[in-house]
């Protein structure tokens, strides 16, 4: 073929493994075409794949390897490499939300969007081994980013941003180890490498929806033999994927038994409906039967109405219980007269919305065979081919702590990716904080986080690495685990809330009382290191009995103690600024007091000014200037400042000063 001998290159040899059939495909991309230089397809001889999965690896490895040999023929080329698909229904898929929060607010760094990326997949990884209860081990064959979040705000790219949180919805996609092994032993077989390994929903989109219809909430069918594969795009990313067990063989057994026939004879009966109006066969009896494609249609009808519901309400589930703005049909199974009408309707959309699609959208595809037929059935197998340039992805071993573990390279992989598939723990790959410290403090609960430990030392083939470093097939990794920083500590008096003095005046001299907390009923110092679950209160005051105990002096029974000038005991509270007075009671005293108290019954007066406003005071023969706190309004038990400032002329006095006719007095919270 002069195609071959003018391009230097290197070809793409695509295999759609399908229930039914095998089609090979071999081209090269130029500019912005592919360009087809060979197709063959081979009928599986007996039903070696059922519902997409291989049942029988040797048949049909000598089925792909008739297709190799009749593509090597046709081109005159030896075929050494492949690209193939897994089946959408061996897929499973799982839709997560993940956050990730800084200390505080920071530019966010491509390793910060990566360690994001990272927890999602293992938190994905979690959920799904939760959800899977076989025995069965699955592989994280990729992921898409649905949408980025800035401190819960939308975000189309995180990176240069600045906040606290960053999130993301992601959807994984796991594939199980058996399926992706009975892929790679079949083409080995046929003497065959795995070159790249996609998905068969991933390879239709690449030919059906183009990147600029993708931000479109679009779904796409691919109605295969043995399943029909769902996958939805919107906002430009895959959102969603999932399958039905329902499709062509389904219409295929219902003819069977109508006309009697065997699979095969119905299978074709099937196909010639498309183009034809009778049809002739030959029964189980071998007796000649004709049926005509009106027939097909009303026989199939209600089988084509169970799919089309049955992938309607699959669709909606994937879409959030709601129907897409358009779907595009690819695949055998949806060729079937009828099939995108009813669809339509049970997604209640219009019908031309819904339609298949082939050579429509092969615009960029050249075939260089005259007799190929551009329809649905070529978009999956071009597909294969076109991802081997946009992913490239295949299996690899490397070997992480000691482990031979398999690997599934996007050439994307790096050192996390391999600890996350050994299941080595996420806590041990980054550095991880102290235990955390709990309390309440004045009935508000707090939390003091631990210290940040060291993170995880790594290597790669015996150099220091991180875990963002790109890792390749037989690379050695070793990690050691991260370690736990120091415990959260806190003394009370390191807490906002703790003051560090309470500052009241005793006997005309000022003292300075340390400040206590009471801890879980205690009284505690402001060295007390505070406790998991401590309730803790700060208290303001102290008692007159501390006051005697914290100055180490003795009271006796005949003491008077007074607290702003007014008899009190030991259980008075005193508080900032407060004055405290005791006094000892003896005979002098108590003539002297005798004698106030006479006083206190003759009939004088004076007047003041107190902020302002005229005071007068009666009934005493002398006052003092805590009297004048009997006539106005100033509640010294609530304190609304760091001190009282008490002046008298202009000049700052005492409580027990003496006052006269005419004095102007200032009172007020410093």
């Amino acid at each position: 073929m002069a195609e071959i001998k003018n391009y230097a290159g290197n070809y793409v040899f695509g295999l759609d493994i399908g229930t039914r059939s095998i089609v090979g495909t071999v081209g090269y991309q130029k500019d912005d075409q592919f360009i087809v230089l060979a197709q063959r397809v081979k009928e599986h001889d007996t039903r070696a794949m059922i519902d997409g999965q291989i049942h029988d690896i040797g048949r049909v490895g000598a089925t792909i390897q008739k297709v190799k040999e009749a593509l090597e023929e046709a081109l005159n080329i030896t075929l050494t490499d492949v690209c193939i698909a897994a089946a959408g229904r061996v897929l499973r898929t799982i839709n997560i939300h993940v956050d990730y929060h800084f200390e505080e607010d920071k530019i966010v760094t491509t390793e910060d969007i990566y360690a994001l990326n990272s927890l999602g997949i293992e938190k994905a990884y979690d959920e799904f081994n939760v959800k899977n209860n076989s025995e069965i081990k699955f592989y994280c064959v990729g992921y898409s980013i649905i949408k980025y979040y800035l401190n819960d705000y939308p975000m189309g790219n995180l990176e240069n941003h600045k906040g606290k949180t960053i999130s993301a919805d992601m959807i994984a996609t796991f594939l199980p180890d058996d399926v992706v092994d009975g892929l790679y032993k079949a083409v080995e077989i046929a003497g065959l490498k795995v070159a790249n390994l996609t998905l068969e929903p991933i390879a239709a989109i690449q030919v059906a929806i183009p990147e600029m219809y993708r931000m479109l909430n679009i779904a796409l069918i691919d109605v295969g033999a043995g399943t029909s594969d769902i996958s939805i795009t919107k906002d430009g990313s895959i959102i969603a994927y999932g399958m039905i067990s329902t499709a062509g063989d389904c219409l295929t057994e219902v003819l069977a038994k109508h006309c009697l026939v065997d699979f095969v004879t119905a299978d074709q009966i099937k196909k010639d409906s498309e183009n034809k109006e009778l049809i002739e066969y030959k029964d189980i009896m071998g007796l000649t039967q004709k049926i005509s494609v009106e027939e097909v249609r009303n026989v199939l009808e209600s089988t084509v109405r169970g799919m089309t519901k049955q992938v309607a309400d699959k669709l909606k589930e994937l879409n959030g219980e709601k129907s897409v703005s358009a779907v595009f049909v690819v695949g055998g199974g949806g060729k079937i007269e009828g099939y995108t009408k009813l669809l339509a309707k049970e997604l209640d959309i219009a019908p031309e919305r819904v339609a298949l699609r082939g050579e429509e959208v092969m615009q960029k595809i050249i075939f260089m065979e005259e007799d190929t037929i551009k329809d649905s059935l070529m978009v999956t197998p071009i597909g294969i081919c076109l991802c081997f340039y946009e992913e490239s992805n295949n299996f690899i071993y490397v070997n992480f702590n000691n482990q031979r573990i398999k690997l599934y390279d996007n050439k994307k992989l790096a050192v996390v990716d391999a600890a996350m598939q050994a299941n080595f723990p996420n806590d041990g790959l980054f550095p991880r904080r102290g235990r955390e410290l709990n309390f309440t403090i004045n009935h508000k609960s707090r939390i003091v986080r631990g210290k940040l430990g060291e993170a995880a030392v790594i290597t790669v083939n015996g150099e220091t690495a991180d875990l963002y470093m790109p890792i390749q097939s037989n690379d050695r990794v070793v990690v050691t685990r991260s370690s736990a920083g120091e415990p959260a500590m806190l003394e009370i008096k390191d807490l906002p809330e703790y003051k560090a003095s309470l500052e009241v005046i005793v006997n005309d001299q000022k003292i300075s009382l340390p400040k206590f907390a009471l801890v879980n009923g205690s009284l505690k110092s402001g060295y007390y290191n505070i406790q998991e679950n401590d309730d803790i209160m700060m208290l303001n005051e102290y008692t007159v009995k501390q006051i005697v105990d914290f100055m180490d002096v003795s009271l006796n029974q005949n003491m008077n103690i007074y607290v702003n000038n007014k008899l009190a005991d030991f259980e008075t509270k005193v508080y900032e600024n407060f004055s405290v007075i005791w006094t000892m009671e003896c005979e002098e005293n108590q003539v002297i007091n005798s004698e106030v108290k006479q006083n206190q019954e003759v009939d004088g007066s004076i007047t003041v000014s107190v902020n302002g406003n005229p005071v007068t005071m009666t009934g005493k023969d002398s006052y003092i200037f805590v009297d004048v706190f009997d006539y106005i309004d100033f509640d010294l038990s609530k304190p609304q400042g760091k001190g009282i400032i008490t002046n008298v002329n202009g000049n700052k006095t005492q409580y027990m000063d003496a006052l006269k006719n005419g004095d102007i007095i200032d009172i007020y919270w410093s």
